[in-house]
């Protein structure tokens, strides 16, 4: 079974991934610590501008791929928004109670899960998971047995769901019927779980023979199949995204749309 999606590669493709793994985990930490909410949004936008228009994936999918993440926005949002605190009142009704505080509480929660979403998947859709364990050998200095054994279970997660499929296939030929109740639930398990756990268990085991064989637990000097570098186009990711930072944060002061600076100090 290959799962494969074709995409227009684009500059953030090609930058290296270890260094653009590196740079996404400060973004991460920089947005965790963002309280000015105005800045939060210009922000989000700006990356939603440079996932859509660079991450080389068409129109359709980006939205399919967003609408969880849109989900989750929303319902932070609006449980913040309902059940928070705040002296401000708009609307009540039983146990609902919205506040001006609350509701900028919810947008702003639910604006940094976004931005965290929009960030994770600008990495996910343009880097290579064999480009990133290379990189991080080469770069990070990362253990040879650690990244290729990563790389190997990547690899055997196709082989597991064929698996699946065809063990699904075979118990249905046997005449196996579906069983409701706790019961039926256990013996459904116990029917997939052994049989894939005992491939699983075969496979993990030529793996790792053929890993001894090929001397990957010593510590020596290794040629790679993939020469990864730093090159230009690292300048430009981290140079694209701090001018990101620095538009958010003038536009929050020059052009604000909350004119919220810190949701911590309201109520």
């Amino acid at each position: 079974m290959q799962i494969d999606f074709s995409y227009r590669e684009t500059w953030l493709h090609r930058g290296n991934p270890a260094l653009k793994l590196l740079l996404f985990v400060i973004l991460f930490v920089y947005a965790m610590f963002v309280h000015n909410l105005d800045t939060l949004v210009y922000m989000t936008v700006f990356h939603f501008i440079l996932l859509f228009s660079f991450s080389g994936h068409p129109l359709r999918r980006l939205l399919l791929y967003m609408s969880p993440f849109l989900l989750i926005f929303v319902s932070s949002a609006v449980s913040m928004a309902l059940f928070g605190k705040g002296t401000t009142l708009w609307f009540e009704w039983g146990l609902v109670s919205v506040t001006k505080e609350s509701f900028l509480r919810g947008i702003h929660l639910g604006f940094r899960a976004l931005d965290f979403a929009v960030l994770g998947l600008t990495f996910a859709l343009t880097t290579r998971p064999v480009y990133l364990f290379y990189s991080l050998m080469q770069q990070a200095k990362l253990p040879p047995k650690y990244a290729y054994s990563f790389m190997a279970s990547i690899r055997l997660i196709p082989l597991l769901l064929e698996e699946l499929q065809t063990l699904r296939y075979a118990l249905k030929v046997r005449g196996m019927r579906r069983q409701r109740g706790i019961g039926g639930f256990y013996r459904k398990l116990k029917a997939y779980a052994v049989p894939l756990l005992a491939q699983s268990i075969r496979k993990a085991q030529r793996i790792a023979v053929a890993m001894e064989a090929k001397r990957f637990s010593e510590a020596k000097k290794r040629t790679y199949y993939y020469e990864l570098s730093v090159s230009r186009i690292d300048a430009l990711a981290i140079v694209a995204y701090a001018a990101i930072a620095a538009a958010a944060i003038g536009l929050s002061v020059y052009a604000p749309v909350f004119h919220m600076t810190d949701v911590r100090m309201i109520g």
